[in-house]
């Protein structure tokens, strides 16, 4: 329902319908400024990476042909803004880490990894929906180096299909579903260490 909803927003301001820009600055507002957080890692730039975005996306307006693409394409141009902004970020890292500072060590009996994950999964809705757990895995995917990082959040949090976040990134789609897998196991692994905490779960 809400991508047909983006949908219908983006026919009416390429039909130049009254209000059609208000109600799509409300829709995706909230939703670049938390990739743009999670990418950039600062509230500042994202505030930045988000008003460029938008700026962006109605200056060319026009270069949207097909209204049922209009996610993918809005976070295209909220990819571009974000690597811009890294570039010149003052908090940008000096370097990236590694994914395998998150996977888990290598058993050296054994020569294979071992990964015991809490059933996190099947917790109550009530439980997931906590703000508490929803700052630890936002924690957890910011925490993650910026390739893996991207493909996370355009997968899993704003929905869109391997073939789309493939196109947004310049990427195949294995080597999507390759960092993908990669990177759920990462948080994954985050959030179990977070859930055996004593707090985990835990009521107001």
């Amino acid at each position: 329902m809400e991508r047909d909803t983006e949908v219908e927003l983006a026919r009416e301001l390429i039909a130049g319908k009254p209000q059609a820009f208000d109600r799509f600055v409300e829709h995706f507002r909230a939703k670049i400024f938390q990739y743009s957080w999670l990418m950039c890692g600062q509230r500042e730039d994202a505030e930045e990476v988000a008003q460029e975005t938008l700026l962006k996306v109605f200056e060319n307006f026009e270069d949207l042909r097909e209204p049922g693409r209009v996610r993918p394409w809005v976070f295209r141009i909220a990819k571009n803004a974000c690597l811009m902004k890294r570039r010149k970020s003052v908090f940008a890292p000096a370097r990236e880490l590694s994914l395998d500072d998150f996977l888990p060590a290598m058993d050296h009996a054994g020569g294979h990894a071992k990964l015991e994950i809490a059933d996190w999964s099947r917790l109550p809705d009530r439980q997931i929906l906590q703000s508490e757990l929803k700052q630890a895995l936002d924690r957890a995917i910011g925490a993650l180096p910026e390739n893996y990082r991207s493909v996370i959040l355009l997968r899993d949090v704003e929905e869109l299909s391997t073939i789309e976040a493939a196109q947004i990134l310049d990427l195949t789609e294995d080597v999507v579903k390759t960092r993908l897998h990669r990177a759920r196991l990462a948080v994954r692994q985050t959030l179990d260490e977070y859930l055996r905490t004593p707090h985990a779960g835990a009521g107001p």
